[in-house]
């Protein structure tokens, strides 16, 4: 029984230490990836202005393909939105905010499954030369206290995707 007791109070130990560790972890997070393709500004921003392209570059579509998707509004333009809802991407969509033509498009993303949360996405097109683009796709939000000690976590992992998308979108796009 002594050992159990052990065991309940370890436990309750570790909530508490994680509960008190989240009180210092910033709620706020920022996160940008980036990378240069050997293509045309123009022919980058025109690609990447449209949401459904993420379809093919995307890890969080391409690691759910049996997701149901929905769509509303002209495709690159504001307004625009992309809904999922999957076993494995869980349940949200994003909207086209504003574009910047040929230099940003602006998108909320709404999450409802696993967890309610909103974040704001962009990204940005910058000119190397005629024919290189440097794309930058950025993501930032506020995540509420205790779940903002998982944006440690999660930051790690969301670079992981967002550098292994970029390079898919680099290979489609140089092809």
């Amino acid at each position: 029984m002594k050992i159990l007791g052990f065991i309940l109070l370890g436990i309750l130990g570790l909530i508490a230490l994680f509960l008190i560790v989240a009180i210092f972890v910033p709620k706020e997070y920022a996160i940008e990836r980036e990378i240069t393709i050997n293509k045309p500004k123009s022919q980058v921003f025109d690609y990447i202005k449209h949401v459904k392209n993420q379809l093919y570059f995307s890890e969080y579509v391409l690691m759910d393909t049996a997701m149901n998707k929905d769509y509303r509004g002209t495709d690159g333009n504001v307004g625009f939105v992309f809904a999922w809802d999957g076993e494995k991407s869980g349940k949200g969509e994003q909207e086209i905010k504003n574009i910047k033509e040929g230099e940003k498009v602006d998108l909320e993303l709404r999450f409802v499954k696993p967890m309610e949360s909103t974040a704001n996405a962009y990204f940005a097109t910058e000119s190397e030369g005629p024919n290189a683009t440097k794309v930058k796709w950025g993501m930032n939000g506020t995540s509420k206290y205790p779940i903002n000690l998982m944006t440690l976590i999660m930051s790690g992992n969301l670079e992981k995707s967002m550098d292994k998308s970029l390079h898919t979108l680099k290979t489609i796009l140089e092809k």
